[in-house]
């Protein structure tokens, strides 16, 4: 995240001596240990890119137990996909357990993109993607994700960009309504997630004409420092596998901390659409950029206001890319037979456009109400046993005149 941030107490100069309170003010538990707080670069791409700088109570690297590692490849079930296909995401069984979850249904060796309908929140152990940048958009549900960084508050609409390597724990806010039970897009990329360059200046500031500004970025706040010791169960994503690994203190142990690479929030409903006299292509849609794929946000805007503007969108060939489309809530205008919850993908090298029907019904209208999330691909998505299963089997017919 190219926005500098600090939360909590920090020492004047980096990598100098940050001696404890000798008052005993330090709570709970009190002065223990080294008379210093122990500092940690949390960076990535070896020394050259984003970085932060964490202070903690306790050495961030007491391994006391490794316990089981569990397998967690995705099972592939369509390795060479030509077919468009919907799937029909609400129909995934929900799990008690925020990992267990997951449900893995397109990947290629840059994502991983799935879903997940948790029952229960995070609490009972701590999780860590080794492996990549995680990106969760909130479809239903509400509630706090609680990192070593502090904790970013989250409702319907938002999205949870978590770089690799942060320490999460999840709650969701109590519901009796089945209809607010969490219901989560997520994608786990093996690059980093950062805001589109093309929107940032020289020194990463977003530009004026950016659809959206750093005042709508939610950064971490209030931030837990824990002194406790114990057994301390984190999970940890590498390779494939989730390792199961006990430490000695407790991973929130952070007095303070400042820098560029943090995890925070960003809502669907702060993105400001860019509209034009004629059809603007996908671009301008566009929230999230990594070096594999870009994430673009639909919502409501005003339509084309050409004399002759077709407000669907034209035609076009997914020549270098594959793209899939979640649809989250309103009126989609260009697709027949869609509902929220629901995933379309358009693989490369077959064109697709609007269903028959949707360019003639869309002269003339004003404007859309919907949104959706698209993931645009720059290599070819495998399907998993789980996505097969959730395929309606006909959508590749849907351009026909019946």
């Amino acid at each position: 995240m190219p926005f500098y941030h600090t939360l909590g107490q920090i020492p004047p100069k980096r990598h100098t001596q940050f001696e404890k309170p000798t008052d005993g003010s330090i709570q709970p538990g009190g002065r223990s240990g080294s008379p210093f707080y122990y500092e940690q670069l949390f960076g990535t791409i070896g020394f050259e890119g984003m970085s932060s700088l964490l202070y903690h109570m306790h050495r961030p690297t007491m391994v006391r137990d490794v316990l089981e590692s569990v397998d967690v490849t995705p099972k592939l079930a369509v390795a060479k996909n030509m077919l468009s296909r919907k799937l029909i995401g609400f129909n995934i069984e929900p799990a008690d357990d925020f990992l267990d979850s997951r449900v893995p249904l397109l990947v290629n060796n840059d994502l991983i993109f799935g879903l997940a309908a948790p029952r229960q929140s995070l609490t009972t152990y701590f999780y860590k993607n080794a492996d990549a940048d995680e990106m969760l958009f909130v479809h239903r549900g509400s509630g706090k994700l609680r990192t070593l960084f502090g904790t970013i508050p989250f409702q319907y609409g938002d999205y949870l960009i978590i770089p690799r390597g942060v320490i999460y724990q999840i709650e969701f806010d109590s519901s009796d309504n089945r209809n607010d039970e969490p219901r989560l897009l997520y994608v786990e990329s093996h690059s980093p997630i950062y805001t589109p360059k093309r929107y940032r200046n020289q020194f990463g500031q977003l530009l004026e004409h950016s659809p959206f500004c750093e005042r709508d970025i939610v950064r971490p706040r209030d931030l837990e420092t824990h002194n406790e010791t114990g057994d301390f169960l984190i999970k940890i994503k590498k390779q494939g596998s989730l390792h199961s690994l006990v430490y000695a203190s407790h991973p929130f142990d952070v007095v303070g901390w400042d820098g560029y690479n943090y995890p925070y929030s960003f809502s669907i409903f702060n993105f400001e659409p860019i509209t034009g006299r004629v059809h603007q292509p996908p671009p301008v849609h566009q929230t999230f950029q990594t070096d594999a794929f870009v994430v673009c946000s639909f919502v409501p805007r005003l339509y084309d206001y050409h004399p002759k503007a077709i407000p669907a969108p034209y035609n076009h060939s997914n020549i270098d890319s594959d793209e899939v489309i979640y649809y989250v809530d309103g009126d989609f205008m260009s697709r027949n037979d869609i509902a929220p919850g629901h995933i379309t993908l358009h693989p490369g090298g077959i064109p697709h456009g609007p269903a028959p029907g949707a360019m003639e019904r869309s002269i003339g209208k004003k404007e859309t109400q919907e949104y959706a999330v698209m993931v645009d691909t720059f290599r070819p998505l495998m399907l998993t046993e789980q996505a097969v299963a959730l395929d309606d089997g006909k959508y590749y017919k849907s351009w026909l005149d019946l």
